[in-house]
């Protein structure tokens, strides 16, 4: 029975043995009990030493006892002669072969190694843990014991009963008595009552049983803890103490399930997961992330910006609503707090009725230090920290994203994980088990896909023909993005002149105005639209092994188009509006910019509308009805990604302009993302190759840092540190640029206080000098460095552990295979010795 149970079970890695170890006489093997919780796991090294310091005599006799038995055991099991009984062999051998083709053989019986070492096997901790009930708890009753120990005063080991570990004269049995088994459960039960709810808890989740056996044993324990409660009558004091706790726990739990439950859109993310796959679910992922950015920066600077002002509003002229504001967010809207030219310059909550020339409006005189808020300190130091915290928190969050996909993502042990660690027993309804089980479903198809991808080495001129190719695509969209980026400049340059000669132009209607404004939003949004699309169509020219990697270089293609009109733009607003706004008939250019990038941000909404509705919705109906088939378009990744990265660069880049302009961008985030996964669930199919999107959230989270967050800081800090103010507006009009606010105010401190003169130096050198900001970079560089290094190392040992994991099973196989030849050593000296017997 022994026999059959070893050969039917596959030979684990085992535990690290050495060669030196294999070549030890097999008279001092022993076989270990899987009841012992402390060597499960360790060499066979330690187990010949145990048995070693046992006595020479008692292991002595064991082990002739061991050996009688064996021998015993081959008489029995010797094959029968007879032609009869060779022919019945040759047609078993026969069969198996036949069989070969369709079912594996055993590794263990393909060894053909004999009844001892098979007995040896089928004793080893790494093939009985699993299957001997009665070990387990044995194991678990002994770590409890120890635990027990730990926490509490004992008497000493000695005082209880041995071991439950059989001795070697035991090896033949199959495991512990019903009898033996129901003690051990008893002292475990007990065990487990004396311990501490938490470590009871964390024991019963790392017993390797099954969850009604689980449960059976906790039941056993609170049936005891109420037995043993009401044989003792408890004061008044300790039961309400007790019921408090208990009610205080149960409040707890409900509460961590609340804020579970809070968390948005995880119904829907997984069910995009499960029919989609983690690209499409990469996507809204990081749409996700992108909102909470947003009400972090709106968070900050609505509490430190936007309710001081509202709470103390200036004296300013109001105009009509329109309607026409919310296509253009000029008109009235230019009076709220949404635009920088409605903030003072003053302290608050001192009124300044004189908002004309800023004379009598300075804010920054001794004689309103007697208030607590200086608004353009406050401006100043709201936005610098909102980039800073912002920068940090996307940092970590790459690099965190960033390790994750390459220690486990890359590790080749996630397919064992998905297969068997990935169900959640606690989802009992039916849709939310249906959706878990197309999530895992999906994610076996990635996986395996990933697997069995096949890396065919092609010949030198299909090579060449491949890199032309993709030569020629790369060209036609290099050349494209270029020319897009030069229309761009020269449109803007041809709207500015339009709007210097409708300055000069008293007749021109402002609604007219103000809807000419419109245009360069528009041309940009529509080259941002179109040009993806042939984007697309060269890379269907381009065959690529994998989908994962055409959807890189999407990626790469759609970020250079991004990337370039912005810069167009930064350059149009920071380079003609700023320095010549008097010429175009403005009073604040800042307003002026943030009303842009409000039409900017408008705009794209609105042609990602145009796009679900005629690039989804439109082709679909026309594939089925027209064309009468049943594909439907796929969603593309990149473009939808890069849409996000554009439009949260545009409120980036207006947080120092529209203080508000985060709370726009919240509710275009909130609608693209009901209208995108309505538009996925109904118009979209899942890619015909599945591919396994393991680094796609650490690419979109590094493009929204290096590029994204690293250019509109660039360009927020050129505009604080360089750029003059307007003169009539916002809370720096009397300054020279606005990074000298914390320098005026450091002045007047100093006049105020001169013991505190050392701020005003420390600012001077740390804050002003540039050199300590390329410090600053520098280290900052430095550390993301050190992180990736330190990943980088994560997965090499990860990779090192496996192999090593490997070796340690052939050396398994070679301490096997070595006692299986001494074993027949001795039975051909004893056939030998034998046959000269019988010859004498």
């Amino acid at each position: 029975m022994v026999q059959e149970e070893a050969c039917s079970l596959p030979l684990p890695p085992g535990p690290l043995m050495t060669k030196s170890e294999s070549v030890l006489s097999p008279v001092r093997l022993s076989v270990r009990s899987p009841a012992d919780e402390e060597g499960v796991h360790d060499s066979f090294q330690q187990l010949i030493a145990e048995h070693r310091d046992n006595g020479a005599a008692s292991s002595a006799l064991e082990l002739q006892q061991l050996q009688s038995d064996l021998d015993e055991e081959n008489r029995d099991n010797m094959p029968l002669s007879g032609p009869e009984h060779e022919h019945r062999r040759r047609q078993g051998a026969s069969d198996l072969e036949c069989d070969g083709g369709e079912r594996e053989m055993d590794p263990i019986q393909g060894e053909g190694w004999s009844s001892d070492t098979l007995k040896i096997l089928s004793s080893m901790p790494s093939r009985t843990i699993g299957r001997n009930r009665g070990a387990i708890i044995s194991q678990y009753c002994n770590k409890t014991l120890k635990l027990r120990r730990r926490r509490q005063t004992r008497p000493s080991i000695r005082d209880f009963s041995p071991s439950s570990r059989p001795s070697i004269r035991s090896y033949g049995m199959e495991g512990d008595t019903t009898d033996a088994e129901v003690s051990k459960r008893e002292r475990l039960v007990n065990n487990l009552q004396n311990l501490p709810v938490s470590d009871r808890v964390r024991m019963l989740r790392g017993m390797p049983l099954s969850v009604a056996e689980k449960k059976e044993i906790r039941n056993l324990v609170m049936q005891k803890e109420k037995r043993i409660l009401s044989n003792k009558k408890l004061s008044c004091c300790s039961q309400l103490k007790y019921y408090i706790i208990i009610a205080a726990r149960k409040s707890w739990y409900s509460w961590l399930s609340f804020l579970h439950s809070l968390q948005p859109w995880q119904t829907l993310l997984k069910r995009v997961s499960g029919r989609f796959g983690t690209g499409v679910l990469s996507y809204f992922l990081f749409l996700k992330t992108l909102v909470f950015f947003n009400v972090f920066l709106f968070l900050v600077t609505g509490a430190f910006l936007v309710l001081p002002q509202a709470v103390h509003p200036p004296y300013r002229d109001t105009t009509s609503f329109s309607g026409l504001e919310l296509l253009t967010g000029a008109g009235s809207f230019s009076h709220t707090v949404m635009y920088y030219g409605y903030y003072a310059n003053y302290t608050l909550p001192r009124r300044s009725r004189d908002e004309g020339g800023g004379q009598n409006a300075s804010t920054l005189t001794s004689d309103s230090q007697q208030f607590s808020y200086n608004m353009p300190l406050a401006y100043f130091f709201t936005i610098g920290m909102a980039f800073f915290i912002t920068c940090i928190i996307l940092v970590y969050s790459m690099s965190k994203t960033f390790g994750r996909s390459f220690r486990i993502n890359k590790s080749n042990s996630i397919l064992t994980m998905k297969t068997f660690s990935c169900w959640d027993f606690k989802v009992i309804k039916k849709k939310s088990v249906q959706i878990m089980s197309e999530n895992i479903g999906t994610q076996l198809k990635e996986l395996l896909a990933e697997l069995t991808q096949k890396h065919t080495k092609s010949t030198f001129c299909k090579r060449f023909c491949r890199l032309m190719v993709h030569g020629v695509a790369w060209t036609i969209c290099i050349a494209s993005t270029t020319g897009c980026m030069a229309g761009v400049y020269y449109f803007s340059e041809f709207i500015h002149k339009d709007l210097q000669q409708n300055h000069r132009n008293l007749d021109v209607n402002p609604l007219m105005k103000e809807a000419k404004l419109l245009s360069l939003p528009t041309v940009v949004s529509v080259i941002n639209l179109l040009l993806p699309a042939l984007f697309n169509l060269v890379g269907w020219m381009e065959t690529y092994e994998s989908p994962s990697v055409f959807a890189y270089v999407a990626i790469g293609r759609n970020l250079m188009l991004k990337m370039s009109m912005l810069g167009v733009l930064c350059f149009h607003w920071l380079g003609r509006v700023a320095p010549e706004y008097k010429s175009i008939g403005l009073t604040c250019w800042e307003d002026f910019v943030g009303q842009e990038l409000y039409r900017f941000l408008l705009m794209d909404f609105i042609f990602t509308l145009l796009d679900t509705l005629f690039g989804e919705l439109l082709w679909r109906l026309f594939s089925e009805k027209v064309l009468k088939r049943k594909r439907k378009p796929v969603f593309d990744i990149a473009r939808n990604v890069l849409d996000l990265i554009y439009g949260q660069t545009l409120a980036w880049l207006g947080v120092l302009f529209s203080p508000v302009l985060p709370v726009v961008q919240i509710l275009k985030l909130f609608l693209v993302f009901y209208i995108k996964m309505s538009s996925v669930m109904l118009n979209c199919q899942a890619p015909r190759k599945p591919y396994r999107a393991s680094q796609m959230t650490t690419i979109f989270i590094t493009l929204l840092c290096i590029p994204s967050l690293l250019g509109a800081s660039v360009c927020v800090t050129y505009t604080m540190w360089s750029i003059t103010p307007s003169t009539s507006c916002g809370p720096f009009r009397t300054l020279d640029t606005m990074f000298k606010a914390g320098k005026h105010w450091m002045e007047i401190l100093e006049k105020d206080n001169p013991s505190l003169s050392v701020l005003s130096k420390a600012h001077t050198y740390f804050v002003e000098n540039p050199f300590f900001l390329f410090v600053g970079a520098g280290i900052f560089l430095i550390v993301i460095y050190f992180h990736s290094q330190v990943v980088d190392g994560q997965r090499k040992i990860i990779s090192l552990l496996q192999d090593q994991i490997q070796n340690e099973g052939e050396d398994k196989k070679f301490l096997i295979n070595r006692l299986q030849s001494v074993h027949k050593q001795k039975q051909d000296a004893g056939k030998r010795l034998k046959s000269q017997d019988s010859t004498c």
